[in-house]
C-alpha cells in the first residue's frame, strides 16, 4: 500500500501523518508511507484544503483528520 499524507507542516498534518503510521503499525499492514510538504506536488492532487491523505493514488481525506477508527477503516 503506498500512502501519502499532503501537507505544509501545520499542526493537523502532523497529527494526520503521526494517526496514520500509528493505524498502519496497529493494523500490520505494509506500507509505504511519504509525507509531501511541497505546495505544487499537493496541488496536483487536486487538494486545495490540507491535511489530506492518499492512498494508492486516490485522496480519501482532504482539509480534516479523521477519528482514529474512521482513519483504520479506511486503510483496511
Amino acid at each position: 500500500m503506498d500512502i501519502k499524507v499532503l501537507g505544509t507542516g501545520c499542526p493537523k498534518c502532523k497529527t494526520l501523518e503521526k494517526l496514520t503510521r500509528d493505524a498502519v503499525e496497529e493494523l500490520g499492514i505494509n506500507a509505504q508511507i511519504t509525507k509531501i510538504e511541497d505546495i505544487m506536488e499537493i496541488m496536483k492532487y487536486n487538494v486545495m484544503k490540507t491535511p489530506a491523505l492518499v492512498v494508492d493514488g486516490k485522496v480519501v481525506v482532504k482539509g480534516s483528520i479523521p477519528s482514529y477508527d474512521a482513519l483504520k477503516k479506511l486503510l483496511s
